[in-house]
């Protein structure tokens, strides 16, 4: 038995990373609030993880709407009266160049990717702060750190959840703040890509790649740190990984 069991909501948990970490931890014992738009996957996933023991809500979720994120929040005080942990993860990589004018993907991706991340700080921050502790867990990319052809959006706003994480860390005493940085990841971001060419780069840039399960250990490794003690960033990459 987890005596350090604590109320952790994850974002974009239907597949990936997020799947991943809501399967690690859940084994750790933590009581989950997992949210996502496909509650078809999301059923099918607690109900595996509570037969094996575990304590898994779920609910459906769409990050860039700010009330349905609050009432997400809201379940996991309703069912444990508390908010331990946020991880932020739900995001959208619709690569492309910039001459190719995909001007709704570039929104998708600011609503996702900053967006949906704030909306998660909005929606535990209050909570957090009356409680006197909490942790929000950002996830990033190697793409937050350094730009390639197509990726120019896609960066920004990966750029974007390093600043507010910093922003929100240097404001707050009392919540700890940790960016995680994933590089090349088995995951399904890829396959919202509608550029051609550059899905065929994509294709060639993920040919090596780490499973999602090690993020989620990553993730699962900042929480488990000393409530004095915040991991402010990991950075995960692929060991053959050039970039």
């Amino acid at each position: 038995m987890n005596t350090n069991r604590k109320v952790i909501l994850v974002t974009g948990a239907s597949s990936g990373i997020g799947e991943a970490t809501a399967r690690h931890l859940a084994a750790k014992g933590h009581h989950l609030v997992i949210g996502a738009r496909r509650t078809d996957r999301l059923e099918k996933l607690a109900a595996e993880l509570n037969a094996a023991g575990g304590s898994v809500e779920f609910a459906s979720l769409d990050v860039t709407d700010l009330e349905d994120v609050r009432a997400f929040a809201g379940l996991a005080l309703e069912k444990h009266g508390r908010i331990d942990v946020i991880i932020n993860n739900a995001g959208v990589m619709p690569l492309s160049p910039l001459e190719a004018l995909k001007i709704d993907e570039w929104n998708q991706m600011i609503d996702v990717n900053i967006r949906g991340v704030l909306h998660g700080i909005a929606a535990v921050l209050p909570v957090m702060k009356k409680q006197g502790s909490g942790q929000v867990i950002n996830v990033s990319s190697i793409a937050g750190h350094a730009v390639w052809p197509t990726c120019a959006v896609y960066s920004a706003t990966k750029y974007a959840v390093i600043a507010i994480s910093d922003g929100l860390r240097q404001e707050n005493t009392d919540i700890r703040v940790t960016v995680i940085s994933p590089g090349v990841t088995t995951s399904e971001l890829a396959h919202t890509i509608t550029h051609d060419e550059t899905a065929g780069f994509i294709d060639k840039f993920r040919e090596v790649a780490i499973p999602a399960e090690a993020i989620a250990k990553a993730i699962g490794f900042a929480i488990d740190q000393p409530d004095d003690v915040d991991v402010n960033e990991i950075i995960v990459r692929p060991t053959a990984s050039p970039n």
